[in-house]
């Protein structure tokens, strides 16, 4: 039987777990609000071998202790041995789902320029370049912080949800925030694509985070779409430690 590995990512919104079963991710898991007890849980259903947690949010410590004692157990930071040359001028700043997405670029696209587009509270863009090196990327605000944004900072305009009537022409001031919001994101991701085409030539684009699916549809360049590409990269990092 194939060995089984947890990849843990805990955002600001949700704690995941991703069930690996040799390369295989067999299913995602939001852990409950119980974080602990789920994962002590899971951990005596499972009996993984391995475990690997990355976060940017503060958790109970308790979790790292109880994952020290039953499994080969990587706590991810910057200073975590990686399957790819970490070029970033300040690495201890870099987020650590940058980190496991820039390994997943290692893994499936060895030898060739790839670019990792995450879309959750922020947009990150990071680039690894075809000799395996993070040469770096960009930031830019979400949805949300841009909706946010628009409300906060006028003195008439709503915040407005995401969700609902997204076409180009807003007919109202609701539908014309949420246009000019995904809308714009939307061409903003398709100009970077092709501002690193650009620069550095044939880019493998890949697409993740919390509306993956949203975006891909709407892009114009092609793109790779991967809504678990983070936990794909955490297990990319477990195996290289393997290795």
């Amino acid at each position: 039987m194939a060995t089984i590995r947890f990849c843990l990512d805990f955002g600001n919104t949700r704690k995941k777990l991703g069930y690996f079963q040799g390369d295989l991710l067999i299913n995602e898991i939001q852990l409950r609000e119980n974080t602990l007890e789920h994962i002590q849980e899971l951990v005596t259903n499972h009996q993984p071998s391995a475990a690997i947690l990355s976060s940017d949010v503060d958790y109970d410590p308790a979790i790292d202790d109880f994952l020290k004692e039953n499994t080969h157990y990587i706590k991810l930071s910057h200073d975590t041995k990686l399957p790819f040359l970490n070029a970033y001028g300040t690495p201890a700043t870099l987020g650590r789902d940058r980190i496991a997405i820039v390994a997943g670029l290692s893994k499936f696209y060895k030898g060739e320029n790839a670019l990792a587009i995450s879309i959750g509270t922020c947009i990150t863009y990071s680039f690894l370049a075809k000799n395996n090196a993070l040469r770096g990327g960009a930031i830019s605000p979400g949805i949300h912080m841009r909706l946010q944004s628009l409300h906060e900072h006028t003195d008439n305009l709503p915040l407005v949800s995401s969700r609902g009537y997204d076409s180009l022409m807003g007919f109202d001031t609701e539908t014309s925030i949420r246009s000019g919001v995904l809308n714009g994101m939307t061409a903003e991701i398709d100009g970077m694509i092709e501002r690193f085409e650009e620069q550095y030539g044939k880019v493998n684009a890949v697409l993740t985070g919390g509306d993956t699916r949203y975006f891909a549809r709407q892009l114009k360049k092609k793109i790779f779409a991967d809504e678990f590409f983070v936990l794909k990269g955490l297990y990319a990092i477990l195996e290289y430690h393997d290795a």
